[in-house]
């Protein structure tokens, strides 16, 4: 494990040598800060500017890999139908292709009945509760409590724990920076790289997060590929980064060295 962005490090170098490369990043702690209203995120601007540059350089595709739901990862990635980045949203149940549009896996009433109704009880639940808001996702809903007491979040995570626990504990859980996730459908990260991937033909693949859900993506990478881990915590990535200033370093001098490459 390395602590700063590499200059002209031996992995860099080994990405910028690839046939295809995919870049895939999460997006909440990663390329913007993590925000106390979810739909205030935004990209830093060095961050824009390394994708942009990642993006202009050739046989390079980058991708966003989020737990958001498509739609608000569309609308925080300031994302249009020119686009060229790829997204996946909602941990990789749902896509965003240039060329292609809306690429989802698809719902069964049954389970968007049972969405409706959990979410509507958990709303109920903690309502009293000052600082927890309950996320509407496509496939579930989050308990959000970054604006919360330390006492009110665990309340509203024990009280949500238990509804979902008693009416669909087959929903997958997950945790997050403040925030409690529950869906009905199982994809992760990992298989939303192993989907891009194949997609796009990559040869190669840099992930990059900073959360717990992201590990499970970072953990998937192979021996040809990536994975840089943005701030503290345990991880299976290769490399450590500070923050997103530091990322963004990371990300332009691999434009610029497989810019190099390429011409």
């Amino acid at each position: 494990m390395t602590d700063a962005p590499l200059a002209e490090g031996e992995a860099i170098d080994k990405l910028a040598a690839s046939d295809r490369l995919l870049v895939a990043l999460d997006f909440d702690g990663t390329l913007s800060p993590l925000e106390d209203e979810p739909m205030d995120a935004r990209m830093l601007p060095a961050a824009r500017e390394a994708v942009d540059a990642l993006v202009a350089t050739p046989d390079t595709i980058v991708a966003f890999v989020s737990g958001r739901s498509l739609v608000d990862l569309r609308v925080i990635a300031e994302h249009d139908d020119t686009s060229r980045v790829l997204l996946a949203g909602s941990h990789g149940a749902e896509f965003w292709i240039p060329g292609e549009g809306i690429v989802s896996h698809g719902e069964d009433e049954t389970d968007v009945a049972l969405r409706d109704t959990l979410r509507g009880r958990a709303e109920d639940a903690t309502a009293h509760l000052d600082g927890v808001w309950i996320e509407p996702k496509t496939f579930g809903f989050g308990v959000h409590t970054r604006r919360a007491t330390a006492e009110a979040a665990e309340e509203a995570n024990r009280r949500v724990d238990a509804i979902v626990a008693g009416e669909a504990p087959h929903w997958r859980r997950r945790t997050g920076h403040n925030i409690v996730e529950f869906a009905f459908r199982h994809e992760g990260k990992d298989s939303a790289i192993a989907e891009l991937r194949e997609r796009v033909g990559a040869t190669a693949v840099l992930f990059a997060g900073d959360d717990v859900t992201d590990e499970d993506a970072l953990a998937s990478l192979g021996e040809d590929d990536l994975g840089v881990r943005v701030g503290e915590g345990p991880t299976s990535a290769t490399v450590r980064v500070a923050d997103i200033a530091a990322l963004a370093v990371l990300l332009q001098q691999l434009a610029e060295a497989r810019s190099r490459r390429r011409a």
